[in-house]
């Protein structure tokens, strides 16, 4: 076996790893796991439902041993997604995730809530940049120049089916990311009262295009 690690197309064999990766940076970068009792919530939010939904769009970071430690996932049109959310996804987790009644109490049941509010992602203010993604990996992976290889492949993904633009939001005080993400080519996009979110975005022209294996 190719023991380089190397970027390549999701596989449904992927999927406990995918949300074992999204809980390890679910807390603004960090280990997610002491904050949910439930280790299933951060990914039924922000990985599940993307490599459910737009798989061709999943993309990981195998350490060459079949094991994925890192990924880019997303959509190439957020409204369009919003809509399969709704349709499509909130009924395979409502048993395990019931909708909070009344205003959330706990950090569990606000992020729980967030799940039966997908229309929170569509804004007036990043119609010009139709597609998002979510991107992660693992801390040793970090900081080797496998996230610009994950972000190139999706990239050159949404060019291929003529997406011109993407954004992602990120938690403000994750100054790390946002270098990253500067480093990358992404700018800042105004949203009023964004809370705790900065809103950033690109062009999809521009990525490296590298080979994605198989």
């Amino acid at each position: 076996m190719n023991q380089t690690a190397h970027v390549r197309p999701y596989r449904p064999d992927d999927r406990e790893a995918l949300a074992d990766i999204c809980v390890r940076t679910a807390d603004n970068g960090g280990d997610s796991s002491h904050l949910y009792p439930d280790p299933g919530l951060m990914p039924a939010l922000f990985a599940a439902p993307y490599a459910h939904l737009e798989p061709e769009l999943t993309f990981v970071l195998d350490d060459g041993t079949g094991r994925a430690v890192g990924y880019v996932l997303g959509t190439a049109d957020t409204r369009r997604f919003v809509d399969a959310f709704r349709e499509h996804w909130i009924g395979r987790v409502t048993e395990r995730f019931p909708e909070p009644t009344g205003s959330p109490g706990t950090l569990t049941e606000e992020m729980t809530a967030l799940l039966y509010r997908p229309e929170r992602m569509v804004l007036p203010e990043l119609d010009s940049y139709p597609a998002h993604l979510h991107i992660d990996l693992l801390s040793p992976w970090q900081r080797r120049g496998f996230g610009r290889k994950l972000m190139d492949a999706f990239l050159g993904a949404l060019r291929d089916k003529g997406v011109a633009a993407v954004h992602l939001s990120m938690l403000t005080a994750n100054t790390p990311a946002r270098a990253f993400y500067d480093r990358l080519g992404f700018h800042e996009i105004a949203v009023p009262d964004p809370g705790p979110l900065t809103y950033l975005g690109r062009s999809t022209q521009g990525c490296g295009g590298g080979e994605v294996g198989r």
